[in-house]
């Protein structure tokens, strides 16, 4: 004899009771499903607006991202943001224009501002920032300089190897990976699942994703909510949300002695063709969304260690800083490709220690092209 269905619904003070819903606590209809979900997407809108509004960010004269703060992509776009507004010419590039063995006061920038009497020029280098990663920086998180000038670093560094140049099949762990291309081109070391390509490629699209990052990096230690209140059960999180942290500079990442001082020896690196190196195409990439923005493009090229080089690859390097050279102006963009600073100057392969900075400024400002392009415009004109 079948045995009625104690699953489907019992009788409590004469009303019926279907147990399939027993466990939920509030059922939505669909009317309310639609309200709730209107409530969410305001949040998702305004959120990010209005936190900016009272988070405090006032950048001075030689402000850059602070080194722990390097992934936090959505207060580097509020950087790019202030930066145009302040009507300064952005100097964007890896950590050779960010500085890492220099302070904020001893970079590229800060020594153009010196040189030319004022504040016309802007930190917007990011530590680690491959030309992969940077083509996406620039892309997605650099939009508020469209229309501007901008002085943009060329590191050949990256196509000094195929491990520099991201073509070695095995894999292995390079910086910012949420910032290069997810399918086109192919990565071969970059070996992420599918899942989170496509989360990425999400993210990138959603100010409020980047905002949630930047209360991730900036203030929760690196964590998401969730994750910061199991370690923190008895803290408050608003708490702990220390907006000085976003105008605080890092102090050099190393030591600023010279490369001969630090025990570095003479190299000859495997440098990939530049017709085949896949950063080299990067960086092609990010001269033409800057071009496609309205942007006004000067190109700095190196200047590199050529010091550091044994006597066979100093020619190959040569001839590959000759052929970026050419391939700029061929395509119309001014660019300067200094000969190298006196050894003395430079910390490793390509950053300069603060004298470096110091005078690779006065040979910007000396090179003719770079000075007409660099001149004061009447007032609208950037």
């Amino acid at each position: 004899m079948t045995q009625p269905s104690t699953t489907r619904g019992v009788e409590h003070h004469g009303v019926g009771i279907d147990l399939r819903f027993g466990s939920n606590a509030v059922r939505l209809a669909a009317a309310q499903w639609l309200v709730a979900g209107a409530i969410f997407a305001a949040f998702m809108l305004l959120a990010p607006t209005l936190w900016e509004k009272t988070e405090p960010f006032s950048p001075g004269p030689d402000y850059r991202i602070p080194y722990s703060l390097s992934s936090d992509y959505w207060l580097y776009s509020r950087w790019a943001g202030a930066a145009a507004s302040s009507d300064k010419m952005p100097v964007i590039g890896d950590s050779v224009v960010w500085g890492q063995y220099v302070a904020a006061d001893q970079t590229l920038s800060h020594y153009l501002n010196r040189e030319t009497g004022g504040e016309q020029f802007a930190n917007l280098g990011l530590d680690g920032t491959h030309p992969a990663a940077l083509a996406g920086l620039v892309e997605y998180y650099g939009g508020d300089i469209a229309g501007r000038r901008v002085l943009l670093h060329c590191n050949l560094l990256w196509t000094a190897s195929k491990r520099h140049d991201l073509q070695e099949h095995k894999e292995f762990r390079f910086n910012h990976p949420a910032l290069v291309p997810q399918f086109v081109p192919e990565i071969p070391c970059y070996t992420e699942n599918l899942s989170r390509r496509l989360g990425i490629v999400i993210e990138r699209r959603l100010t409020f994703a980047a905002w949630a990052d930047h209360l991730r990096v900036a203030y929760l230690d690196q964590k998401d909510l969730a994750a910061w209140t199991m370690q923190h059960p008895y803290d408050n999180p608003l708490e702990a949300m220390r907006p000085n942290l976003l105008q605080t500079d890092s102090p050099p990442q190393h030591d600023g002695a010279p490369w001969t001082e630090r025990g570095i020896q003479r190299q000859s690196f495997a440098w990939v063709e530049l017709d085949g190196s896949l950063q080299w195409r990067c960086f092609r990439r990010i001269v033409e969304i800057l071009r496609e923005r309205g942007n006004e493009v000067f190109v700095l090229v190196g200047p590199f260690n050529e010091h550091m080089l044994d006597d066979a690859n100093r020619p190959v390097y040569a001839e590959r800083k000759r052929a970026a050279e050419a391939w700029l102006r061929e395509n119309g963009i001014p660019c300067l490709a200094p000969e190298a600073l006196p050894s003395r100057l430079y910390a490793d392969a390509s950053h300069p220690l603060a004298e470096g900075y110091a005078l690779l400024a006065k040979r910007l400002l000396e090179d003719k092209s770079f000075g007409d392009w660099a001149a004061p415009r009447p007032s609208g004109k950037h």
